[in-house]
């Protein structure tokens, strides 16, 4: 499938936009509100100093003989000690140093029961089949705006997603195999979006436009346009797979004539990765904590993405995800898609999202009101891992997997991101 004519849709009007959000939430009611929750607090408790890194790992493509969902179900709730354990972190730092914190959990629910899990038993080969439905979003227009312009590229060859000027959230696998940082993370960059540079003699396109009507502030005219951005991309999602390849290839050919952004590199200063997804801690969880934090060199002045936790995706009205990262079959361009999730467990979202090699560390959100508010508010609830191979009734299946942000986790990506986890208390 080609490239979304996004350039076609910009006729779509914002009227368009409010009535699809009131035919997805007849009710009303606030099914569709972020929930107010308190998360534990981490603190670290003891740091000691560990040799350099050999940097010799080769990435993994596909991971094999992970604990599947009901392998999953079997296992014993974490205890408060192997949480603990499993939350402790390694930090490398860019001149090949490494550290080793352990962390206590204070204020830990164990009883909480923050997820769920569902009963679908749906099973189907996945990455990509059958119609591709992910979109590519070539023109800048859109590719610049918030949400997506939090996509950023790793230099390993995975994706991520801002979370604060400086951090990055992606995949742990995109920087360390389980036994060694791969080859390329002793000088490891993050690429963030950025428009090509003007000709000379080219003003601002717009500028000096006629009107006397009342000014709206910067963040009012955020709002509208990250509705009609991406409600018209999955407007457009419905009409490109009821139509039936009339006009696609001028269609591709018009979206694909657009100006494409270019990238704007930046080292990285240091990076944290949970002690849960080292080899040997724990085998059957080691899926469970493929995530990473990349703290840069310099802050960026894009527009980040906050963290948020629900009790169980799958749950939700039109509950779905979205996500956008680099695949690798679309070199250097972003690739947008959203699916509902089949199955959820504590620490995993199975679904079977149309993705490549190359979208791995992509922050996967959902879009939720504000309590008390009628604004929406996109969060990030996951990290997409990829393709993995589950043990599943004794066989091997595959799925496309991505971790899901608890409340454990939260506090830890926290305290990661700020220094002090307290600041995070609540979602």
């Amino acid at each position: 499938m080609g490239p979304v004519p996004l350039t076609l849709l910009l006729s779509i009007s914002a009227l368009t936009v409010l009535g699809s959000a009131a035919v997805d939430n007849p009710t009303g009611d606030d099914d569709y509100t972020w929930p107010k929750r308190k998360v534990p607090l981490v603190q670290e408790k003891q740091t000691v100093h560990l040799g350099s890194s050999e940097f010799l790992a080769k990435p993994q493509t596909e991971l094999h003989g992970i604990c599947g969902i009901e392998c999953q179900r079997g296992l014993p709730e974490p205890s408060l000690d192997d949480l603990e354990q499993l939350l402790s972190y390694e930090t490398m730092y860019d001149n090949g140093t490494r550290t080793l914190t352990t962390i206590t959990i204070q204020e830990l629910n164990i009883s909480d029961d923050w997820m769920r899990a569902s009963g679908s038993r749906s099973r189907r080969k996945r990455e990509v089949y059958g119609t591709d439905t992910r979109f590519t979003i070539t023109d800048k227009q859109y590719s610049l705006k918030y949400p997506f312009s939090t996509s950023v590229k790793i230099s390993t060859g995975c994706s991520g997603v801002l979370v604060s000027p400086k951090h990055v959230l992606t995949a742990a696998h995109c920087i360390h195999n389980g036994t060694d940082y791969l080859d390329g993370v002793q000088k490891l960059s993050v690429g963030v979006l950025k428009e090509r540079s003007r000709q000379k003699g080219k003003g601002r396109k717009g500028k000096g436009r006629k009107g006397k009507g009342k000014r709206k502030n910067k963040e009012e005219e955020e709002d509208e346009e990250e509705e009609v951005i991406n409600e018209n991309i999955e407007i457009g999602e419905k009409q490109e797979r009821k139509g039936k390849g009339k006009g696609r290839r001028n269609r591709s050919r018009r979206s694909t004539n657009s100006k494409q952004p270019s990238f704007r590199w930046t080292r990285v200063k240091q990076m944290q990765v949970p002690k849960g997804w080292f080899k040997g801690i724990s085998e059957n969880v080691v899926a469970d904590y493929d995530y990473a934090i990349l703290e840069l060199k310099k802050a960026q002045k894009t527009k980040y993405m906050d963290l948020g936790v629900i009790p169980s995706v799958k749950n939700l009205p039109a509950g779905r995800i979205h996500f956008s990262g680099f695949d690798d079959d679309r070199p250097d361009k972003l690739v947008y898609r959203f699916c509902s999730i089949s199955e959820e467990s504590n620490d995993l979202l199975y679904q079977y999202c149309d993705a490549k090699p190359g979208t791995s560390g992509s922050g996967v959100y959902i879009r939720l009101k504000e309590p008390g508010k009628k604004k929406w508010k996109r969060k990030i609830i996951g990290v997409f891992s990829g393709h993995q191979w589950v043990d599943v009734n004794g066989m091997q299946q595959d799925y496309n997997i991505a971790v899901r942000i608890t409340p454990p986790k939260y506090a830890q990506i926290c305290l990661w991101v700020h220094g002090d986890s307290s600041q995070c208390l609540g979602t």
